[in-house]
């Protein structure tokens, strides 16, 4: 059943922005195929990323630093071609902004050309200030990400939660009000204290999504394929699981495996 207001025929960063504005919560879910974007767009989600997690959860790497420019876009078309109302928000992949404002842009141009998507995440604070002020100038519409940043897991070692001691969180703080300040019209915060999400989101107008963030951000998200329960192994103390679609897809496969042996499928009425 849709939950969602029905009187809203297309989410704009607009209307994510005056959901902030009057408190009303935002939900986001990640897609990366035609299917399951339908379902998520249909059951009334605000926003849909289509994250480059699917580097993990679609091809099974162990980061999700290999996926290319070119996967993000092939993923990013197939939810476009599905959704009718949600916002669409899409990963620029590691190696296609980081260092190089002119590569930003032109990966940029190339997701929203390509896919039709709607806007375009980043992963950083003032570190990638150029890159971003460049996507901007074009009018692409440009998303935050701020926390763990999962391309830069290398460097940080550790999934573990970030900014729990005063400088990091100091900068995150800075680099919050950089992003809204340039012009970024959201931003994801990913693994930090809950109350340092409740100070980022009542110093910055724009409105901030979290991801083990706590309560207290202006809207959630989590990787749909964890929420449904697809994926058992991963167990992180955020995600809450609303399905156990791993284990009513085994049951489903078992079954059918089972007709197939026993000879009871295909019958007469399934056969021409």
């Amino acid at each position: 059943m849709s939950v969602h207001t029905p009187d809203i025929k297309r989410v704009t960063t607009h209307i994510i922005q005056e959901m902030k504005t009057r408190g009303e919560k935002i939900s986001c879910l990640t897609a990366y195929d035609y299917s399951m974007a339908g379902i998520v767009d249909a059951a009334g989600v605000e926003l849909i990323l289509v994250g480059d997690s699917a580097s993990n959860v679609m091809a099974g790497h162990e980061t999700t630093l290999p996926i290319t420019i070119d996967q993000m876009i092939y993923h990013a078309t197939s939810v476009v071609r599905a959704v009718k109302r949600a916002l669409v928000v899409v990963d620029l992949p590691f190696g296609s902004y980081q260092g190089n404002s002119r590569e930003a842009l032109n990966s940029a141009i190339r997701i929203m050309k390509e896919s039709g998507a709607h806007a375009v995440k980043l992963e950083g604070g003032l570190e990638i200030k150029d890159s971003i002020t460049r996507i901007l100038s074009a009018g692409v519409p440009v998303m935050g990400h701020l926390g763990l940043t999962p391309q830069s897991i290398y460097k940080f070692g550790t999934y573990t939660v970030r900014a729990k001691q005063e400088d990091e969180a100091r900068k995150l703080l800075e680099d919050a009000k950089m992003l809204e300040e340039i012009g970024c019209f959201s931003m994801v915060l990913e693994k930090i204290p809950s109350t340092l999400t409740k100070k980022v989101s009542e110093n910055v107008g724009i409105p901030t999504i979290g991801i083990g963030a706590g309560p207290h951000a202006d809207g959630q998200i989590l990787v749909l394929h964890d929420l449904l329960g697809i994926n058992k192994a991963f167990k992180p103390r955020f995600l809450r699981r609303y399905a156990d679609l791993n284990g009513v897809m085994t049951d489903a496969i078992s079954n059918y495996i089972k007709d197939v042996k026993g000879k009871s499928f295909p019958n007469e009425q399934e056969s021409y």
